[in-house]
């Protein structure tokens, strides 16, 4: 089954989607005449401003709930496993590819509050790539085409957040805590379930508010001890940074033969983090309440450059100027180990967190284990949450009017039943995922991730033009001293149903009791 699911995941993660991704940013970029260079302080203005309704939360929870899904594994074990297999050179093209995602973020973000739409059964804000696939077309020769190309990503978003990515979270979660205190990983895969338990099954509000606690708080705390170690280490950056530049483009003699898989890994745990261009922020954007979707695509675009340039850079820098890490030939860990680093890490030390955990111990010794395992806990913890929202959202798409149905040998809603059903496909992942081996559970995440970034990338290439309407009139708007309000009729888009019935004053009187 190893052997198989690599095939598959070789297959998805070929050379095509990584020149895919890069070339759809470079694209989006200059289309958007760089936004995510023009707009950054509209970001950061928006981002701490913001309203919520009894429909929708706010722009900053919606911006967590998006962080929760990116500020995961991928932000320690998967920067040392880009290291790990790349060599410092991926951290650059991780760099690279979080700044071209940034305008793919804005793209498919604002798309998903274009076209979102309110649950049957909640009334709460829902919306994502299916949501815009779907919507898009709408009274066009191409409208059935593209409803079933939204039913498919629904279909593939479902089994990719439902089952194949919270094992990697768990796993890594799982693998921490037992190497920091013994823990059997059978513990920690029942001590997780207990917790998530709790939280998804109280809904959109509940994930959204222990978001906006717990995200925020994780990230600082981690970003502050992580540079405090980089100061500590400051003689050493000149040096990290002359080697990651040099082996990004093959000019370092020791990583100079495999700078492909600097390219393939940056790009690859790139996207893992970050998520841009997979899908995954666009179910979050359409969750908050704003008079303007660009609004929210401008806030989602800053959470790339949060996730990356802030949470990962920490990561890389700390490996990298402790020498706490490990290259190896041939992208495996059982490879010849190109002889860079590995001076503060034990010789049985596994590709993951035992990095950091050795970057931190440069510093507190026998404490970076313990403060890895606890750091994992949030952030893998929130970003199954935030994994079990995107499932959920849809679900409730690929239902669609049936959701409300009665379904009788259970005397409950078809929605309310499969809701169940994936609560428990969810829970049932996390527990295998946490005592599976790493090798599988990363494979699995990485198909996920793979799958659903070819059908978002290529569908948003075809239905790119609403955003930058949206954009270019949110702009002028601004221009003219006013506080945007979103009108797709007047823009010539079709099929934003939400938004050609929004009443912007009863709007504002939602708002307005909701913070009361």
């Amino acid at each position: 089954m190893s052997d198989f699911l690599s095939t598959v995941n070789g297959y998805v993660w070929s050379n095509a989607l990584v020149y895919l991704c890069l070339a759809a940013g470079v694209y989006f970029s200059i289309r958007s005449r760089f936004v995510q260079v023009r707009q950054v302080p509209e970001m950061i203005r928006l981002m701490v401003k913001g309203d919520k309704s009894p429909s929708g939360v706010s722009s900053f929870q919606a911006l967590t709930m998006s962080l929760a899904g990116r500020v995961g594994t991928g932000n320690i074990a998967g920067v040392a496993t880009a290291i790990a297999f790349g060599g410092p050179g991926a951290m650059f093209w991780m760099w690279l590819v979080a700044f071209l995602g940034a305008s793919t973020s804005y793209v498919e973000c604002t798309l998903g509050q274009i076209y979102k739409d309110r649950d049957k059964l909640t009334g709460e804000y829902r919306g994502g790539p299916a949501y815009y696939f779907s919507r898009a077309f709408a009274h066009t020769a191409a409208a059935p085409a593209m409803k079933v190309y939204g039913y498919v990503f629904a279909a593939v978003t479902i089994l990719a957040m439902g089952l194949l990515l919270p094992s990697v979270q768990s796993n890594s979660m799982a693998s921490a805590m037992n190497s920091a205190w013994g823990f059997s990983k059978w513990w920690v895969a029942v001590g997780t379930v207990i917790v998530l338990a709790f939280v998804i099954i109280g809904g959109v509000k509940r994930i959204a508010t222990f978001a906006s606690i717990v995200v925020p708080f994780m990230a600082v705390v981690y970003i502050v001890l992580a540079l405090i170690i980089v100061v500590i280490n400051a003689s050493e950056l000149p040096g990290v940074l002359s080697l990651v530049f040099s082996s990004a483009f093959g000019i370092d003699s020791a990583f100079g033969a495999i700078l492909g898989a600097a390219v393939m890994w940056g790009v690859k745990r790139g996207i893992y983090s970050n998520e841009a261009g997979q899908g995954t922020g666009p179910h979050a954007a359409a969750a908050a309440e704003v008079s303007h979707p660009a609004k929210q695509g401008l806030v989602q675009a800053f959470a790339v450059y949060i996730d990356t340039l802030f949470i990962c850079s920490a990561t890389g820098f700390l490996i990298l100027s402790t020498g706490a890490y490990r290259v190896f030939e041939g992208e495996s860990a059982t490879g010849a180990v190109i002889p860079e680093g590995g001076t503060v890490l034990a010789p049985d030390a596994e590709v993951g967190p035992a990095f950091a955990q050795a970057g931190f111990d440069t510093l507190w010794n026998g404490a970076g284990s313990s403060f890895i395992a606890v750091s994992l806990a949030f952030f893998c913890i929130t970003t199954i949450i935030a994994y079990y929202y995107m499932a959920e959202t849809n679900l409730r798409f690929l239902l669609g009017r049936f959701a409300t149905a009665q379904v009788p040998l259970v005397r409950g809603s078809l929605g309310a039943t499969t809701t169940m059903l994936l609560q428990a496909l969810i829970l049932v992942s996390v527990t295998m995922g946490a005592v599976s081996t790493a090798s599988d559970a990363w494979v699995l995440g990485d198909i996920g991730v793979g799958l659903m970034a070819w059908l978002n990338i290529l569908g948003i290439i075809v239905l790119q033009q609403p955003a930058y309407k949206a954009l270019w009139d949110y702009e002028k708007q601004k221009r003219q001293g006013l506080d945007p309000v979103f009108d797709p009729v007047k823009l010539g888009i079709t099929g934003a149903t939400f938004w050609e019935n929004y009443d912007p004053v009863r709007s504002r009187d939602e708002r307005s009791s909701a913070t009361l």
